[in-house]
């Protein structure tokens, strides 16, 4: 990468250093006090940079790294060539999320806009009655409600709005023009750019007279540690909370309707739309581009494959694809078959 850089990298960091944080020995003859200067990917990296293999589609780019340290599972360690040292790792994307956790701390959470001054802007809209804890950094244009309260260490960015009786939890970052309305944030949530919680849940009575407004009175519940990127939408409910679990992922453009419970540590990846009083247990990743109907229940550990759509209950644990969703096994049984038919034209 060229110059500008936009984070700050830590200072080198021993092999040994290394191998204690990702809980690994170092093989045989390696040099303990070798110094690694920084986080490369496998094509890019140089001598004093650290990689790692975990896609058998770099497999080929192995034998022409340059890098001083890779990162990798047993069955690629008599692959790496003769001059690099190979840690063996039983998961080595999460080693090479820890090894550049320490060379760039600045990176896992958003920025400040400003700097790092902290600090209440004087170009922030403040109401009296809003409680503000110590240590908190309000950005220009940023605007606080009446009652809305905010906890040590949180950061608020540039034009973002915090409705009134919203409560924020300690040490989460919200992003620039996010919009918070009704809605109760846990402690170290990661909210990014646009994202948008608690507005009205779209909910119409419908007749061939017209469509009838109905009030939509829950809230948003977003428990701690989720992150949720930047333009998504969450509505509140109509007549009891919108919850988003604790740990949960969610990526950007996703849109999650009122009455949806989403459970601890699921992953939601890009424009996905999930209906109205569907709930999601536990662990459920929903690949991008998929729709979930309303009023249904996928299942603990259940996956769903991208640009799928899930129109019924999934089990537990249950690997499902396809329009409408399927087993998977089943959907590829379909999808071969439809190919043999076409083929036969």
């Amino acid at each position: 990468m060229t110059e500008p850089h936009f984070f700050k990298r830590s200072s080198a960091l021993t092999l040994a250093k290394i191998a204690s944080v990702v809980e690994t020995e170092l093989p045989s003859g390696a040099d303990a006090d070798l110094e690694i200067t920084d986080i490369a990917p496998i094509s890019e990296a140089q001598s004093g940079h650290i990689t790692f293999l975990d896609n058998p589609k770099y497999v080929a780019e192995l034998a022409e790294t340059k890098a001083s340290v890779i990162l990798c599972s047993k069955r690629y360690v008599a692959k790496v060539p003769e001059g690099v040292v190979a840690l063996e790792v039983k998961n080595p994307y999460h080693a090479f999320a820890k090894v550049s956790a320490l060379f760039y701390p600045q990176a896992m959470a958003p920025m400040p806009f400003f700097g790092e001054e902290g600090g209440i802007s004087q170009a922030a809209h403040i109401h009296p009655t809003a409680n503000i804890e110590a240590n908190v950094c309000i950005e220009p244009g940023a605007s606080v409600g009446a009652g809305a309260e905010i906890g040590a260490g949180t950061v608020i960015g540039v034009n973002a709005v915090i409705g009134q009786g919203v409560r924020i939890g300690r040490d989460c970052h919200i992003g620039a023009n996010v919009v918070l309305q009704h809605t109760l944030i846990g402690d170290k949530v990661i909210l990014h750019p646009g994202v948008c919680s608690g507005q009205d849940g779209f909910g119409f009575a419908m007749s061939p007279m017209g469509h009838s407004k109905v009030p939509q009175v829950g809230r948003v519940i977003i428990q701690d540690n989720v992150e949720i990127g930047a333009n998504s939408t969450i509505d509140r409910g109509a007549n009891k909370d919108t919850v988003i679990g604790e740990g949960t992922k969610i990526d950007n453009q996703v849109q999650i309707g009122h009455n949806v419970e989403v459970g601890r540590h699921c992953v939601i990846v890009s424009q996905v739309g999930i209906s109205g009083s569907s709930v999601l247990e536990d662990f459920v990743a929903i690949g991008g581009q998929s729709g979930v109907a309303g009023h249904i229940k996928i299942g603990m550990g259940a996956q769903i494959a991208a640009v799928s759509v899930a129109r019924d209950d999934i089990p537990a644990g249950g690997r499902y694809g396809g329009v409408p969703a399927k087993p998977v096994r089943q959907w590829f049984r379909e999808m071969a078959a439809l190919k043999k038919l076409a083929e036969k034209e």
